[in-house]
């Protein structure tokens, strides 16, 4: 029984804490695949190489000195730091959704539509998508070792299922972006990255109310925030919806103008639908 208990408690700590970073890291690669700069993917994967590093490096220093006790503030800004790059990602990837316009950069510059300061921002999400979580994941495991039966095969078996499990949704997405037309990726995964900043935004705030630098308040909020994994307070609520207002002022500003320059295709007269981009 105590065995059964020590797998599924490694597979729930490992795929709970790593299908976040995946999913972000999954999206990015299939972009980088499905736009045809599949050279650009190395980064992307030193980023989250480097991140398991300093995760182990961070677990050492959290055990160490602080008793096994990770630094709330210094998560908080991981988080927020996380969070701008994605939502500049988003952005970045919203205004270059037109396939004739990309595959226009793609035969223009030799170094591709891609550049150096773009592929460190993609590099920078994958590091602290992984790193943000990855030293209170070595912590958890390490805990749950001590308490059990140290690092046995138990504890193994329930890391490698949790490994198949989060590597079989990579390929998956991977499998998928290979099927969407250009236009719809690019859309899809800017706003997966919007959302993903949205999410670190609340839990930034999560951290900053447990150390009492923000204040709580969550009555009346509906059941259903806390339920999909986004910080129900009415102090994060709110910010985040300015941010989601700001986005929606930036989008209807450069909807407006590049319909205006003839950039963007004209919407589709009614009863006569828009050709779909391939």
């Amino acid at each position: 029984m105590a065995d059964g208990s020590t797998f599924v408690q490694a597979f729930t700590i490992l795929f709970r804490e790593g299908l976040e970073a995946l999913l972000i890291i999954a999206a990015l690669v299939a972009f980088l695949r499905r736009a045809g700069a599949a050279d650009r993917i190395a980064p992307v994967y030193a980023g989250a190489g480097a991140a398991a590093l300093a995760s182990l490096a961070m677990a050492w220093v959290f055990e160490t000195y602080f008793d096994g006790n990770h630094n709330d503030l210094m998560e908080a800004g991981v988080m927020l730091a996380a969070a701008a790059l994605m939502f500049y990602m988003s952005g970045w990837l919203f205004v270059r959704q037109d396939p004739k316009a990309w595959q226009a950069d793609l035969n223009r510059l030799a170094e591709r539509a891609l550049g150096a300061g773009t592929v460190l921002s993609l590099a920078g999400i994958a590091f602290l998508a992984v790193f943000r979580e990855g030293a209170e994941t070595v912590l958890f495991l390490h805990a749950l070792a001590k308490s059990n039966n140290g690092f046995d095969g138990s504890l193994f078996g329930g890391l490698a299922v949790a490994a198949l499990a989060l590597g079989a949704m990579f390929v998956a997405m991977q499998w998928l972006a290979l099927r969407l037309p250009l236009r719809p990726m690019f859309v899809i995964t800017s706003a997966f990255l919007f959302v993903m900043g949205l999410k670190l935004v609340g839990e930034a705030f999560q951290e900053f109310q447990e150390q009492t630098l923000i204040p709580v308040h969550d009555e009346g909020v509906p059941a259903f925030v806390t339920q999909i994994g986004f910080n129900g307070t009415w102090e994060a609520i709110g910010t985040q919806a300015v941010l989601l207002a700001i986005a929606l002022a930036c989008l209807a500003t450069y909807l407006v103008r590049n319909r205006s320059h003839g950039t963007l295709p004209p919407a589709a007269p009614q009863g006569k639908p828009a050709r779909a981009a391939s």
